[in-house]
């Protein structure tokens, strides 16, 4: 066996382990803990296969940013569990009718999928490989870059401005204007004067304020 079997088979077990971690975790934060190792556990795999791109991609935006948010949403939030699961029994027939359904579609699924004949010529005749000017080989991101940044760049910038636009519609659908709070104003306190902020009292001895 070698390394990449042995880092398979770690990598495999860590993923299958977590994701059953996130469905049986009885506090949702150690089940968002579990999802970050789940994911971090699929870009191992996705390295091993050659996809870095799909690996960084997942560990960057996944757990960077949507599991991250995940986890703090649920730290913050002031959530009574024990009253959600108050009424688990109440639903558990019917929770258990869909997961008889769910897989049973799934072994339909399975039992008829087979692989086509074009991946397996493609398996036997594999892509040719990418040099550069000098003669070195083009990674997996930078083969995307080249393909995305050249023969799609339209696509990628108006799938941009697509984004930009859906960006400052939100802003604006939740912007509210509120009233009677207190604004900051800064030319106000950058132009003030001494005599408008600071106010001497003469104290009498013997006597308070």
């Amino acid at each position: 066996m070698g390394f990449a079997d042995l880092a398979f088979l770690i990598f495999a077990a860590s993923t299958i382990l977590s994701g059953l971690g996130v469905i049986l975790a009885k506090n949702p934060v150690h089940s968002v803990l579990m999802l970050i190792l789940a994911f971090i556990s699929t870009a191992g795999l996705f390295v091993l296969m050659g996809a870095e791109y799909l690996a960084f991609l997942l560990v960057v935006v996944y757990v960077g940013a949507v599991a991250v948010l995940f986890l703090f949403v649920v730290m913050m939030l002031d959530v009574d569990f024990a009253e959600l699961r108050a009424d688990y029994m109440r639903y558990a027939p019917l929770g258990g009718v869909v997961a008889v359904a769910l897989v049973a579609l799934i072994g339909l699924a399975v039992g008829d999928w087979h692989i086509p004949e074009a991946a397996v010529a493609a398996r036997t005749q594999p892509t040719e490989t990418v040099l550069d000017v000098t003669g070195q080989e083009v990674g997996n991101a930078e083969q995307l870059g080249m393909v995305l940044y050249t023969k799609y760049v339209h696509f990628f910038q108006i799938a941009g401005l697509i984004l930009l636009v859906a960006m400052v519609g939100a802003i604006t659908l939740t912007f509210r204007e509120r009233r009677g709070i207190k604004t900051q104003d800064v030319g106000a306190q950058v132009g003030r004067r001494r005599e408008d902020a600071v106010e001497v009292v003469s104290v009498p001895t013997g006597r308070g304020i």
